[in-house]
């Protein structure tokens, strides 16, 4: 695939050495340009029927970008994954937080995370999931 210019989300996939696909780019692309967490369904109405991408796609295009670390998906309150790209998303260490109104889910990188958990001889911490709920700004 070739653009003119190159889009940042095609860099970012060409960098993991994989096949770079017009779904990919336009998924990735679109994920960079947003400021919340989406739903699969968000996703989808939001690139509209113009993208060419259908749900199975989107699944598995989502799927792949979090394995290849491109995105963050976020397990919310409501066991509802949500999906966010950008500085900072890519690591699971921050907290995020959940309206209990609106339902959405936002990614604070910028706040201090508690201290390491001290886990019982034999456990060992892959990933710590910190979600704050509450209202959001403009349900409050």
């Amino acid at each position: 695939m070739s653009t003119s210019p190159t889009l940042p989300a095609e860099t970012l996939i060409r960098n993991t050495r994989a096949r770079v696909t017009t779904s990919r780019v336009k998924v990735l692309d679109f994920l960079l340009g947003q400021t919340a967490s989406l739903t699969h369904h968000d996703i989808q109405q939001r690139l509209a029927e113009d993208s060419g991408i259908d749900s199975v796609t989107l699944y598995r295009v989502l799927d792949w970008l979090t394995e290849n670390q491109l995105v963050h998906r976020i397990g919310g309150a409501d066991q509802v994954w949500r999906f966010s790209a950008g500085a900072g998303h890519q690591s699971h260490e921050h907290a995020h937080f959940q309206c209990t109104k609106c339902a959405t889910l936002t990614c604070f990188t910028e706040v201090k995370l508690p201290a390491a958990l001290a886990l019982p001889e034999g456990f060992r911490s892959q990933e710590v999931d910190y979600l704050i709920k509450g209202l959001c700004p403009r349900c409050k």
